[in-house]
Order: C-alpha cells, then sequence, then structure tokens
C-alpha cells in the first residue's frame, strides 16, 4: 500500500480527536496486535477453507501464518507449523479472505438517525471524523479489512487522516483507499440550489467543477493531498429525472488527468447515457448503475468496467422514505418490493447475463457500518451464487481495485483472514457470525 504525505494539521485533526475519543475500544485491539508480535507463527484451523480462485470450500485445510503473510495452506497433515506455533482452533467455521468493501462511506450514518443534509450541514467535521474512526473499527470487527471510501460528503480532506492514522497503528481499521472529495458538476450535487436561498454558501458534498481545464486542476488537486482514486459524479438528479451532468469530452479530461496520475476513477452513474460516457471515457467501476439497460450493461463487459450494484443501500433507502417494503431483511417476495429495489435487481440480473464482472460496494453509510454483508446477500437474491458472491467480496475486488496479494488464501499473500461461523456457499447468512479477523497477520478480533 502506498503512502501519501499529508499536512500535519489535517493529521492531528482527523487521527488525534479520533485515537481520544474512541480510545476505549481501540486500546483492546491494540493490545491484541501487541499479542502478535512480527514474525511470530499462528496456525489456524477451522473445519474448512474457502478457495477464492476456484470458488470452493476445502475440508480439513489449515492455514499458516508467519509474520504478515501466509506461509502454507492446506490439508492439514500437509502443514507442518514450527515448535511455539500459536494454534487457534476454529471449529464449526470457514476460513475466507480478508471481506473488501468497494463502496462506502465512513463520514456517512444512516439517514433514518440524520438526514444527508443535516449531516453535511449540522455536523461539525471535528465530530463527523470522529465517528468515521468509530465506523472503521466497526468495519475491520464485522470481516472486511479493505474497504475503498468513496468521498468524504463534506468532510474534505479527513478521510485521509484516517487512512494514515489506521496505517500508523493510532486507530483500529480496514486498509482504505480514500476518494477524499469526489467531483460533480457546477450546481448538480446536493445541497443545490433547489430548496435553499440561492444567496447562501452552502458547504458542498463534492467537489464543484466546470469544463476540461477546471476538471484537470481539481484532479490534481486531490491527486497531490494523496487520494488513492478519483470519484466522480457521471449522473445525478435533474428536472424531468437522472441524466448525465458532464459531456463525454469532460469524462476523458478526468479520466486521462487520473490515470495519469497514476489513480483509477470510480463513475456514480445510473442511467444508461451516464454509465455510457463514464464507461466510454475509460472510468474503471461504474457505481449503482441501477437504470443500466443490456445495451449499456454489454459495452460495460466489453470495456472490463466492473459494476457495483449498491443493492443494500437501495432496499435501506425504500425502508426509511418510500412508504413501501424494501425488503430490508430479504423475507419479501419480489411483487412485494418497492419499484426502486425491484429496479436494482433487475439490472443486476442483465448486468449478469451481459457478462459483467460485478464486485461487492454496498454504499455503506445509507446503513450502518459494520452490516456491509447485507449486499452479500442482496447479490445472491439477484442472481449470483453464494460462491460467486464470497468471490465478488475477496478476488474480485481485490483485482477490480488492483490490490496485490489480497483477496486470496495462498501461499505468499498477506494475512488478511476472516472465520465466520458455518458455511457461506451453503448459505450466505453465514458471514454475519465473524469468530475471527485478522488483518496484516495480526487478530483484531479472535475467538
Amino acid at each position: 500500500m502506498r503512502r501519501h504525505v499529508v499536512t500535519r494539521t489535517i493529521l492531528r485533526l482527523a487521527a488525534n480527536l479520533a485515537l481520544c475519543l474512541t480510545l476505549a475500544a481501540a486500546v483492546p485491539a491494540l493490545a491484541r496486535a501487541q499479542a502478535s508480535a512480527p514474525g511470530e507463527a499462528t496456525l489456524l484451523r477451522p473445519d474448512r477453507v474457502f478457495d477464492a480462485e476456484d470458488g470452493r470450500t476445502h475440508d480439513g485445510w489449515v492455514v499458516l501464518v508467519k509474520g504478515n503473510r501466509i506461509a502454507s495452506v492446506g490439508p492439514a497433515d500437509n502443514v507442518q507449523a514450527p515448535a511455539g506455533a500459536n494454534v487457534i482452533d476454529l471449529p464449526g467455521t470457514t476460513l475466507l479472505p480478508g471481506l473488501i468493501e468497494a463502496h462506502a462511506h465512513l463520514f456517512l450514518h444512516p439517514y433514518s438517525e440524520t438526514l444527508w443534509d443535516d449531516q453535511v450541514l449540522r455536523e461539525a467535521r471535528s465530530y463527523r471524523t470522529v465517528r468515521a474512526a468509530v465506523h472503521a473499527e466497526q468495519t475491520l470487527m464485522s470481516g472486511f479489512t479493505t474497504l475503498r471510501d468513496l468521498g468524504t460528503e463534506g468532510a474534505g480532506w479527513a478521510d485521509l487522516g484516517i487512512r494514515d492514522a489506521i496505517d500508523d497503528g493510532l486507530i483500529p481499521g480496514p486498509r482504505v483507499l480514500a476518494a477524499t472529495l469526489a467531483l460533480a458538476a457546477t450546481a448538480s450535487y446536493a445541497p443545490g440550489p433547489n430548496g435553499w436561498d440561492p444567496d447562501l454558501v452552502l458547504p458542498q458534498g463534492a467537489q464543484p467543477v466546470t469544463g476540461e481545464d477546471e476538471i484537470r486542476r481539481a484532479v490534481r488537486e486531490q491527486a497531490g493531498h494523496g487520494a488513492d482514486v478519483i470519484k466522480v459524479y457521471a449522473d445525478f438528479g435533474r428536472r424531468g429525472g437522472v441524466a448525465p451532468t458532464f459531456t463525454l469530452a469532460e469524462l476523458e479530461a478526468l479520466v486521462d488527468e487520473a490515470h495519469a496520475a497514476g489513480l483509477p476513477v470510480a463513475a456514480h452513474a445510473s442511467s444508461p447515457e451516464g454509465m455510457r460516457r463514464a464507461v466510454l471515457a475509460g472510468v474503471q467501476t461504474i457505481e449503482h448503475g441501477s437504470s443500466g439497460t443490456p445495451e449499456v450493461f454489454r459495452l460495460m463487459a466489453d470495456h472490463g468496467v466492473v459494476l457495483y450494484p449498491t443493492l443494500a443501500a437501495a432496499a435501506a433507502y425504500d425502508e426509511y422514505f418510500s412508504g413501501l417494503p424494501g425488503g430490508w431483511e430479504l423475507d419479501a417476495v419480489d411483487s412485494e418490493l418497492s419499484p426502486r429495489i425491484r429496479g436494482t435487481l433487475e439490472a443486476v440480473r442483465a448486468a449478469l447475463e451481459a457478462g459483467v464482472t460485478i464486485g461487492l460496494g454496498s454504499d455503506v453509510g445509507v446503513f450502518p457500518h459494520g452490516e456491509s454483508w447485507r449486499e452479500l446477500e442482496w447479490m445472491v437474491r439477484g442472481g449470483v451464487s453464494p460462491a460467486e458472491a464470497l468471490q465478488g467480496a475477496t478476488i474480485v475486488n481485490a483485482r477490480a481495485l488492483d490490490l496485490a496479494d489480497l483477496g486470496v488464501i495462498t501461499e505468499g499473500a498477506l494475512a488478511d483472514l476472516v472465520a465466520v461461523r458455518g458455511d457461506p456457499t451453503q448459505d450466505i447468512r453465514a458471514v454475519r457470525e465473524v469468530v475471527l479477523v485478522m488483518k496484516d497477520g495480526v487478530v483484531a478480533r479472535g475467538p
């Protein structure tokens, strides 16, 4: 994981405040980390190991970890632990690679608690940063050892401080890929002019830009501050519905500048035209895609663009606001669901039919942090098999986000490992019951 330079002021704000006010949660995790000294060998003995490369489980396999790497994996008789190795028995469990959440917002909390506008306009940035640190620990303890945060939603550069504080061991949390401010077309992302006194200068949920020159300047600014990914709102709600907000030429300039800085681009897009322009411009991932057509999904497949359908967020949004059942607990039949979630499920099925690669990206923050497993359950309802859903949260996301040595349980890979009770390849709901979390060879949560 490459590191980036951030200002001392931002680091003090984001890291020190989070450290102080989450001390009660952080100290136990840090104590556990100290118990797993660098170079120490640990033998994990679950009932079975999930091989993300072939999508199958292997009964009777064990995993030997030395330092922060997987030293050996295979049948118990074939793996020899050194004398004095720490042995962790995990009866009744399946061992998975550390799960990867590809679409999160650490600086948001459920809209059923506080509306988005009130979070952005009323909650102090320092308060939101502390809350984000708590969310990061909740994410890690739920089995997600890596997270891509796609925009601070008005909290400035604070995600860089959270990322670096985690990397430095100041606070517990997953590896964070930070998108910083995100980019939106001028007057095309709330809080916008609708519903507010137009003379007010309001905090913005993303960095507003117009024209190729401004776009390139903003990408350079975000890259210079240390962004790991550039997020762009390729479309958004306008009068008459969702519509593109950037021209194809503007998106091409954005992608060109990002790629020149070595950064991938994630595009918020749900309209067919917004998706089409983003794909043709060269983005790596499409976020949402709820109104995608067979034609645009075929275009995505042809260009190797990965889809993150954010099903759990769509269901949560409808539970909160539509007055119709979002099927939040997955116990409603499709005909009883709201049009939003039915349409999103249909889009997933169309994307699968077109051969689009689908990963796990849930838009968590709309719903509670630590519950990204909901997206796995919705993926299965959308037509993905349980094993394929697990691959989407591991090897697919690792490859899509260019995360070498993650997402697999193989010799030499980084020791990010999660044990869950039961067999999620048979019942995906097993991912809710996390027994052990190991990140970078250190046990963050143990039996």
